[in-house]
């Protein structure tokens, strides 16, 4: 029978073996650290230090010490030598030896909080009233025009605002910064401008444009009957939707536009010669809402008449040119797609009148560079893993891909859609031209640069190298999103944190995809551990409440998801009509959160009637 002091023998080697390990491997990285900013040299150091009690398999030496009542190692990301050095000293003084001597310079948990709190406070300004983890909002293209948007956001809580450079031009985002800077001074809040650039993403190329049609279809019950007006947008070309909501866009001359006024009505005559008649409401920006209780369908040049609400005719008019319909190819599994070089338009199928298939579909990407890395029998995804295809065949302009997943009925494949090669060994990285271009607006306007699609230590040595053609102080975060920069994710922590602030992005839709679904709740944790042993603050991004925010009612899963994200130091919103009300409910779960769990660490808040066998929430309502 094995004994007690044998028992805590075995688990003093186990850590001693630990502690000499992870020396060795700083001694090896000795060079990395030190190039790092002062700031992070300590940092650097505990990240090394993680790293080295990772390399070892200690599943089973966590459960003797629990066994035994002592710390497990279960949470010590941020202070890893002095935790291994105390538990050390308290199984010396069972055995009756000599505690260890003190190392200098490795970071106590009391410091290692300080440490992050100091790192997420230089990204992300500081944090709201009662909330530690920060809330950034991607914010739409209208709230250059729409300063109350802003403001309220800013008063529900955003704390960062973020530019996609990917949508939108530098005209747009200078009135947006200029609106966030005037909501910040007056509400004397510091709300941070983070700003994305695009990077080399993979897409699908353009469609064959289709007729200059739009159908427009008020939302209708299961009896037939509608429910919902179908929304329409009535402006000058040049004036689009200022939000998701409206099914179409009829564009009219600024003269005509100067008329319209709430509660006229629009008369036309449909391309089936079917009446159809627009209620006019009320004024938004440069355009007014329409609404339709029929289905239409109306083409450029379609006639219009404007009538007063006394059904007087004032002025007539005609639709302005309008955008083709979107085409798309319908891929079922066991079809083949073509993706080829040539920027040539996509197509569907083409059979001739005995369906006898004559033509595969096919359609361009964005990056044909990518064609001579990828290899047969490697997967391939689109449009955010909806269609899942194997490569069959690599030539040098062209892929032939077969259809393994879609839809039953048919999976539609429009342009501008993500593509993944999740296995294939792409050497795409980096800046590109336009990320370039718009660095320029960014170094100069912008708190923080968003970089996308990060591969390697290389792509963010490229950036720095850009920056260095500008007089800026701009903070980086690190968008990790493939599997690469997931594997790398040392290597380039560690090279960015030759410069401060940074931080990394969870960017966790192309990630899922690019890792497996099986496999993206652990590298999400793992990315979360690794950020903590670094102290770089990171953001938990993509999907956070999108249900709430694009269609005002939350799912289950994403409040759950919502209510996970309070671990990380700050949490992204994605724009929807609903966005102001994704913001309210997010920072009440946050705040509400955080008396249960710091990060990983559980909390356990008083419950009121627990000694009488009841259980409460009331107390933590905020």
């Amino acid at each position: 029978m094995i004994t007690q002091e044998a028992k805590l023998q075995t688990l003093n080697h186990q850590i001693n073996e630990i502690i000499i390990k992870i020396k060795e491997i700083e001694n090896n990285y000795s060079d990395e650290i030190g190039k790092v900013h002062p700031i992070y040299r300590k940092s650097a150091l505990n990240l090394v230090h993680y790293l080295g009690l990772r390399s070892f398999d200690i599943d089973h030496l966590q459960d003797q010490l629990r066994d035994l009542g002592l710390p497990s190692l279960s949470n010590v990301e941020a202070h890893v030598m002095k935790s291994l050095l105390t538990i050390s000293s308290i199984l010396n003084h069972l055995l009756g030896k000599p505690g260890r001597e003190k190392r200098k310079g490795i970071i106590s948990i009391k410091k290692s909080k300080k440490i992050l709190n100091r790192n997420t406070k230089l990204l992300f300004g500081y944090k709201s009233k009662k909330r530690r983890t920060r809330i950034m909002v991607t914010l739409p293209g209208s709230a250059g025009d729409d300063y109350t948007l802003v403001n309220h956001l800013m008063n529900l809580g955003m704390n960062s605002a973020r530019i996609n450079c990917a949508h939108d031009n530098p005209a747009t985002w200078e009135k947006m910064i200029a609106n966030i800077r005037q909501s910040s001074d007056k509400l004397t809040k510091s709300c941070k401008v983070m700003m994305d650039l695009g990077g080399p993403k993979l897409r699908t190329g353009s469609m064959q444009p289709g007729p200059k049609i739009i159908h427009i279809k008020p939302e209708k019950d299961v009896k037939g009957m509608v429910v919902n007006p179908a929304k329409i947008w009535i402006a000058p070309p040049d004036f689009p939707p200022p939000d998701d909501t409206a099914l179409a866009h009829i564009p009219v001359s600024e003269e005509w536009f100067k008329n319209i006024k709430r509660g006229d009505s629009i008369h036309l005559t449909d391309t089936r010669d079917k009446k159809i008649k627009f209620i006019i409401d009320g004024r938004k920006g440069n355009g007014r809402w329409g609404y339709c209780y029929t289905s239409a369908y109306v083409s450029s040049g379609t006639k219009l008449k404007l009538f007063k609400p006394d059904n007087t005719e004032k002025l007539a008019h005609e639709v302005g040119e309008l955008l083709p319909l979107e085409q798309h190819i319908s891929l079922k599994i066991n079809d083949y797609l073509i993706l080829h070089k040539d920027p040539m338009p996509g197509e569907p199928a083409q059979y001739d009148e005995n369906a006898k298939l004559l033509h595969h579909a096919h359609i361009s990407c964005t990056l044909p560079e990518i064609f001579k890395d990828v290899k047969k029998g490697e997967p391939v995804f689109f449009d955010d893993g909806k269609i899942e295809g194997i490569i069959e065949d690599v030539n040098d302009d062209e892929l032939l891909i077969k259809i393994t997943y879609a839809k039953d009925t048919g999976s539609k494949l429009k342009a501008d859609k993500g593509i993944n090669l999740p296995d294939s060994d792409l050497k795409v990285s980096g800046l590109t031209e336009k990320d370039k271009k718009d660095l320029e607006f960014v170094a100069v306007n912008a708190d923080t640069v968003n970089l996308s699609f990060v591969n390697d230590e290389n792509d963010v040595q490229q950036l720095f190298d850009e920056l260095t053609k500008y007089e800026t102080s701009v903070g980086i975060i690190l968008k990790i999103e493939t599997q690469k920069g997931f594997k790398n994710l040392p290597r380039i922590l560690l090279r960015a944190m030759q410069t401060f602030p940074i931080g990394v992005m969870i960017a966790r839709g192309d990630l899922a995809i690019e890792t497996g679904w099986k496999n993206f709740a652990s590298i999400q944790e793992e990315i979360l551990r690794i950020c903590e042993a670094a102290h770089i603050p990171d953001v938990w991004a993509t999907q956070v409440l999108e249900n709430l925010a694009k269609k005002g009612v939350p799912s289950r899963a994403e409040i759950t998801d919502a209510a996970m994200a309070q671990r990380a130091e700050c949490v992204m919103l994605n724009k929807g009509v609903y966005i102001e009300k994704a913001v309210k409910m997010l920072d009440k779960i946050l705040r509400r959160m955080q008396r249960f769990q710091k990060k990983k660490e559980t909390m356990l808040p008083k419950l009121d009637d627990a000694d009488k066998l009841y259980l409460s929430h009331d107390k933590f309502n905020i």
